[in-house]
């Protein structure tokens, strides 16, 4: 293995000194060439580490890079067939990273985007597989495109010694090397040849922006064909030789215990092939889901309450606000707008149900399924079925949505239990209903707010809040599933933002908490969801405390001009102040978090206050170079849409130590007759590094539908969603 060094000092953003961008200092890079009988070339990641229980991951520099084995590399290879395939190791949750990654190969290969492949990796005993905290573009970016800009500087120089031509006289177009007379060699022909080459004679430095002609233009995603006929492939949709579709009964109540099993009525009905008890309840193996299914109903099961039996909502709520610590004393002669406010749990609720295929065997072990997080999959189930982390073998599937749900390997380890409990392959399915009541989900919180203001201007903002936390009693699969859960109290900082979003002078804020025995999972935008929803709730009642508009307020407090140019974008493009009829009204809201920031205008029907309907989203975005701007517009839309549903009226209520809620019937998530009939968004220009974008628009969503709905009916909401 061989080493090539190339330099890199890629663009910073636009002098911005209220905005956090990623520092890129200059670094020296290695690119390998890996033995094999075609091009094959590697690039060391950035070295991020999986963030701690209870943090978002680190969004810091993604510039301290990592040599070493070849599995914690981004690897290419050209084939003899011309194509490009670049194993991914992240995670195809919806969210577009192929068609990103497919769109930086392609920007430094000139290759054409359909010959470039983006299969995802297996786990890997080495590297970072985390895909989570908006960190998958920022992490990919460099090393993507300085891979590949080191295979075309071989290919090139490759072409040139087989013409007998200066390197510099040839050129890349549609996944070919061209001659000035005119002669073509297409990368797959060349490949064997630039395989043994050891110094290029051109540069193997990325285009700068400008010579950009994939990234930043609007591309259609990659799979869309396939998502759309069926083609791709999911967990469910795999054929495993003599894995069996396997169901689990599970008690009524969250944490309840089985006392006794008749299961003969069960074993009788045809097609059943096992019935096993696992930690979680009792699975069915059967020769169809139905059979299944109809099995698992015939089981008379006996089951002792959960822990949390004799709790509901409103003890939960009250046990959350006597936990919010207090606020200091507010400045004298300054005046006060207080605020408290509720959130709901949340459950995740991606379209694709959890689905997991294992095959473990005395001295191995085989899983297939949608991980976020792999490697940490591969160590819990190792650690559950008692074989060394070696023997299991981790295939990564694409999944149907995540938002946070696919952290977490419940599913994984709870087949594997199975499969070892029937000595068989399994296929196992959470239903809806199993997912929903005894899923990971948003935990509940509880926030209070005092903003004082003296001669016009905010002198003073605190910020208490408490959440629940997960407890942990003994070893089981929930807990050993539980690789990303919320701590018990969030670390008190700066607020409203941790780079201080607003000049509001003196900002203080504790954080407290209660733990119940819970399952509990980080949500889209996580902590920011809830906690930057309230404060641009806030920021709404400052300004209408000060009597000034909402926008103009906001104008006069940021601290940020990129955050302000987002703002003005939005409620230049929505029509801010337009007038509206009675129970119609505006709202608007502002986030910055992942290197990016985004505004977000909303306007909202609400003439019937308990249907109300969100009729049109505004959204200005600036996340430094936008490598897929449609897909950077698809995800705002799908922040919208979570701000509508968890605002207005998704939530899962709990009963007597029961989830309420067991399937979109009552888990009121926005169909489409709630979305919007009016959605646009606006990418702002910039070549600066790209920041992440994946959560960022939930809570600028959230926060303008929150402020809409209030000012429409003239009400301060203050528990979420609203309809409850």
């Amino acid at each position: 293995m061989d080493g090539i060094e190339s330099s890199a000092a890629p663009t910073g953003p636009p002098g911005d000194t209220g905005t956090s961008r990623h520092a890129v200092s200059r670094r020296r890079f290695m690119v390998y060439s890996l033995a094999a009988s075609t091009l094959t070339i590697a690039a060391p990641l950035a070295c991020d580490t999986s963030p701690a229980q209870g943090s978002e991951p680190a969004r810091g520099p993604s510039d301290v890079l990592v040599t070493g084995a070849d599995e914690e590399m981004l690897v290419l290879e050209v084939t003899q067939a011309n194509k490009i395939v670049v194993r991914l190791p992240r995670v195809e949750v919806g969210q577009g990273i192929t068609t990103a990654v497919a769109m930086m190969i392609a920007e430094e290969l000139d290759a054409r985007l359909a010959d470039v492949e983006i299969p995802l990796a297996d786990a890997r005993t080495k590297g970072n597989q985390y895909t989570g905290g908006s960190n998958s573009v920022v992490s990919l970016y460099g090393p993507a495109r300085r891979l590949a800009a080191t295979a075309r500087a071989r290919l090139v120089t490759a072409a040139a010694r087989r013409w007998h031509l200066p390197a510099w006289t040839l050129r890349t177009g549609d996944t070919t090397v061209i001659a000035p007379d005119g002669r073509t060699a297409t990368f797959g022909s060349l490949s064997a040849s630039a395989a043994r080459i050891r110094r290029t004679s051109v540069s193997a430095k990325p285009k700068p922006a400008s010579r950009h002609k994939v990234i930043g233009r609007p591309t259609t995603r990659i799979d869309a064909r396939d998502i759309v006929t069926g083609k791709a492939k999911y967990t469910g949709d795999l054929s495993v030789a003599g894995a069996k579709p396997t169901v689990v009964a599970r008690p009524p109540t969250l944490g309840g215990k089985l006392l006794s099993v008749d299961d003969r009525a069960a074993r009788a009905l045809p097609g059943v092939h096992a019935v096993v008890k696992v930690p979680g309840g009792v699975a069915v193996v059967a020769e169809s889901f139905h059979h299944a299914f109809q099995a698992r109903d015939a089981l008379r099961i006996k089951w002792a309450p959960g822990p949390l039996a004799s709790l509901s909502d409103a003890q939960i709520r009250s046990r959350l606000k006597a936990a919010v610590p207090h606020l200091g004393a507010p400045p004298r002669g300054s005046t006060q707008v207080e605020a408290e406010f509720e959130f709901a749990f949340v459950s995740h609720a991606p379209m694709e149900v959890l689905t997991a295929i294992a095959d473990v065997r005395a001295h191995k072990a085989e899983i297939w399924f949608s991980s976020q997080t792999p490697t940490d999959a591969r160590d819990s189930i190792a650690s559950a079925t008692g074989l060394p982390a070696s023997a299991v073998t981790v295939h990564v599937l694409r999944g149907g949505g995540s938002f946070g749900r696919r952290l977490n390997f419940d599913a994984a380890i709870e087949a594997a239990l199975i499969s070892k409990a029937t000595h068989r392959p399994v296929k196992l399915m959470w239903s809806r209903g199993d997912d929903t009541r005894h899923g990971r989900m948003r935990p509940a919180s509880h926030h209070r707010f005092r903003a004082s203001h003296a001669g016009g201007k905010v002198v003073a903002f605190g910020h208490a809040m408490a959440e629940v936390g997960e407890s942990h009693g003994k070893k089981g699969t929930a807990s050993q599933a539980a690789f990303v859960r919320p701590g018990r109290v969030q670390a008190a900082g700066p607020l409203p933002s941790d780079s201080g979003l607003y000049d509001f002078g003196r900002l203080s804020g504790d954080s407290g908490g209660i733990e119940l025995a819970i399952p509990l999972g980080a949500w889209r935008s996580v902590g920011s969801g809830t906690v930057r929803t309230a404060e641009e709730i806030v920021v709404d009642e400052i300004a209408r405390s000060l009597g000034k508009d909402p926008v103009a307020f906001r104008r006069t407090a940021l601290r940020s001009k990129t955050v302000t140019a987002v703002l003005d974008k939005a409620a230049a493009a929505g029509n801010w102040g337009r007038a509206m009829p009675d129970g119609h009204a505006q709202g608007v809201a502002v986030h910055e978090e992942y290197g990016s920031c985004v505004a977000c205008l909303a306007e909202i029907d609400a003439t019937d206050p308990k249907h109300p309907r969100v009729t049109k989203v505004v959204m200005a975005a600036d996340v430094g170079t936008a490598v897929n701007p449609r897909g950077l517009e698809a995800q705002l839309m799908g922040t919208a849409v979570d701000g509508i549903s968890t605002v207005l009226q998704a939530g899962l209520h709990i009963d007597r130590g029961a989830v309420r809620e067991g399937s979109f019937a009552d888990f009121q998530w926005a169909r489409q007759r709630h979305a919007p009939l009016h959605f646009e968004a606006h990418i702002m220009p910039s070549q600066g590094e790209p920041g992440g974008a994946g959560e960022l628009g939930v809570p600028a969503a959230s926060g303008a539908v929150a402020n809409a709905y209030a000012r429409a009916t003239g009400t301060r909401p203050r528990r979420f969603p609203v309809n409850f």
